[in-house]
C-alpha cells in the first residue's frame, strides 16, 4: 500500500489561508468526492451525506441519530419524554458541524449552491436541536454565536441559485428574509446593538442593494419610482397623473 500522497499534490499548490483551493472528482468507489488543498496536505470529503462517509449509529448523520432518538422517546413517553443532550453529545455534534462547514465552503468555491444550502441547513438544524435540548447552557451559547454566519451562508447559497436562474426578485426575497432572521436573532438576545456591527448583515444588505439596482422593474414599479421622483421634485400635476395610472394596476 502506497501511503505517500505527494503525487496527489504535484502541480496543486497551496495558495494561502485566505484562498480556498478545491476540486471535485470521482473516487475509486464510483462516488463523487471533494478535495480541499491545505498547507500540509488535503481534506477529502464525500459529496453527499456525511462528509467523512461514516454512518453513526446506522444513520446518515449524527443529527439524524439524535433526531430519531428524540422522536422515539416522544412516541413512547409522550409529553413526559425527557430527551436531552449531554456536553459530550454536543461536542460530537460540534465535530460534525465542522465537517459540514468545510464541505460547505468547498461547495461555494465549486458553485454547487444547492449543496451548500443543504449543508448550511444541516448545521442550523443542529443548532436548533442543541438550543432546545442541551443540558448545559454554555453548549447552547457555543453554537448560537455562529447562527448569524450560517444563516448568511444559507441565504447566500439560495440567493445565488436564484440569480443563476435569472430570478432576481426571488434572490432579493431570500436576502431580505435572511436579513430579518439575523436581526430577529440579535433582538431575541437583547443585543440590538450588534445589528449595526454585524458583518453578516452588512454583506447581505450590500448584496440586496446591488440586486435592487440590477433587477428589471415591472411597469407598476417603474410608475411608482416615477411617482416618488415627481413628489420629491414637487411636480404635483405629473404626480397626480402617475398616481391615477398606478391605481389601474392596483385594480387588476
Amino acid at each position: 500500500m502506497d501511503l505517500d500522497i505527494s503525487r496527489l499534490l504535484e502541480g496543486w499548490d497551496y495558495k494561502g489561508p485566505h484562498e480556498i483551493v478545491v476540486r471535485k472528482f470521482t473516487g475509486e468507489d464510483g462516488k463523487e468526492k471533494v478535495q480541499m488543498r491545505l498547507d500540509l496536505g488535503l481534506f477529502q470529503m464525500e459529496w453527499s451525506e456525511r462528509p467523512d462517509g461514516k454512518r453513526p449509529y446506522g444513520e446518515a448523520s449524527l443529527l439524524d441519530h439524535f433526531q430519531s432518538v428524540r422522536q422515539e422517546q416522544e412516541e413512547k413517553y409522550g409529553p413526559e419524554a425527557q430527551f436531552s443532550l449531554t456536553h459530550e453529545d454536543c461536542e460530537k455534534l460540534q465535530s460534525e458541524s465542522i465537517q459540514y462547514y468545510h464541505r460547505r465552503i468547498s461547495f461555494f468555491e465549486l458553485e454547487a449552491y444547492e449543496e451548500a444550502a443543504c449543508d448550511a441547513e444541516h448545521n442550523l438544524e443542529i443548532m436548533d436541536l442543541i438550543r432546545t435540548y442541551a443540558m448545559d447552557e454554555s453548549d447552547k451559547l457555543a453554537f448560537e454565536q455562529f447562527r448569524p454566519f450560517v444563516i448568511m451562508h444559507r441565504t447566500r447559497a439560495n440567493g445565488l441559485l436564484s440569480a443563476e436562474r435569472k430570478d432576481l426578485n426571488e434572490a432579493l426575497r431570500y436576502i431580505q428574509e435572511g436579513i430579518e432572521e439575523i436581526e430577529d436573532f440579535y433582538k431575541n438576545y437583547d443585543r440590538d446593538d450588534l445589528v449595526e456591527e454585524s458583518q453578516e448583515l452588512k454583506l447581505l444588505k450590500e448584496w440586496a442593494e446591488q440586486i435592487e439596482s440590477e433587477r428589471p422593474r415591472s411597469p407598476a414599479e417603474q410608475l411608482q419610482e416615477e411617482l416618488d421622483e415627481a413628489v420629491e421634485n414637487e411636480e404635483f400635476e405629473r404626480a397626480a397623473q402617475l398616481r391615477d395610472e398606478l391605481k389601474k394596476y392596483d385594480e387588476l
